[in-house]
C-alpha cells in the first residue's frame, strides 16, 4: 500500500485530493495538512511514502526553499499540482524532489496514475501540458532538427516502457514484467520513436533523460 499525504491551503481541495487518492485499491491517505509547516510536524509519525501537494495560488519561490530544507533531513517523492505553469520553476523544482508535476485540472485518473508510476518505478512523471510549457524554455539548447519535430507527450505506460528501455531490458523482458504481449511492447516502443523523433533506443532514452521524463 502506498502512503499518501496530502497539503493543500483550501480545505474543499484537501478534501477533493484526499478522496482521489481513495479511489485506488493501491493509495491510502495516512494524513493531510493546509501547509508545509504543518506538515513538518507529523512527517516523523506518518511516514509517509508520497506527499501530493497543492501549489496553487502560493509563492512557488518560498515552497521550493521549504521543499528543499525538509528533503535535505527527509527525503520522500513529491507530487505538485499548479494552476499556472507557464510561470513554474521546473528547475527548482525539480532540485526541491518533486518527481511530478501536474496542473490542478488534473482528472482523477491521471492523479492515481501518476502517484503509482512515481512510487512503484521511481519515474518523473510530466502532464503534457507540463511538457507543452517545459519545451520552449529549453529551445535554445535544442538542436535544429528537434526544432522541427516537436515533442509529443508520451502516456505514462510509454514512460514505463521507456524507463524499462533504459534499463536495458529486452522487448520480452519488459512484456513479462507488465504482463502484455511482446507485440504490445512493440507497439509502444514504435509510439515512443515517433514521438520522440528517434530511431533507435539509445536515442529514445537520451531525449527522455534530457525532457526529465526519466532519470537513470
Amino acid at each position: 500500500m502506498i502512503r499518501v499525504f496530502v497539503v493543500a491551503a483550501s480545505p474543499v481541495v484537501r478534501a477533493g485530493l484526499s478522496a482521489v487518492v481513495t479511489t485506488s485499491s493501491k493509495l491510502t491517505v495516512v494524513g493531510d495538512a493546509s501547509d508545509l509547516d504543518a506538515f513538518t510536524r507529523e512527517f516523523e509519525q506518518l511516514q509517509p511514502d508520497v506527499v501530493l501537494l497543492d501549489v496553487s495560488g502560493s509563492f512557488q519561490e518560498l515552497v521550493w526553499e521549504k521543499l528543499l530544507a525538509i528533503q535535505q533531513q527527509d527525503p520522500y517523492i513529491i507530487i505538485v499540482l499548479a494552476d499556472g505553469l507557464d510561470s513554474l520553476d521546473f528547475e527548482a523544482a525539480l532540485r526541491a524532489g518533486v518527481r511530478g508535476i501536474l496542473p490542478s485540472t488534473s482528472t482523477e485518473l491521471e492523479i492515481v496514475a501518476a502517484v503509482e508510476a512515481i512510487a512503484v518505478g521511481g519515474l518523473v512523471v510530466l502532464h503534457s501540458d507540463t511538457i507543452e510549457s517545459l519545451l520552449p524554455l529549453k529551445g535554445s539548447s535544442v538542436p535544429d532538427k528537434d526544432k522541427a519535430n516537436p515533442v509529443q507527450a508520451l502516456t505514462l505506460r510509454e514512460i514505463e516502457v521507456l524507463e524499462m528501455l533504459g534499463s536495458g531490458l529486452s522487448n520480452k523482458a519488459i512484456a513479462k514484467r507488465l504482463n502484455i504481449s511482446d507485440h504490445t511492447v512493440k507497439f509502444h516502443v514504435s509510439s515512443i520513436f515517433q514521438k520522440l523523433g528517434v530511431s533507435t533506443r539509445t536515442e529514445a532514452v537520451t531525449v527522455g533523460v534530457r525532457l526529465g521524463l526519466i532519470m537513470l
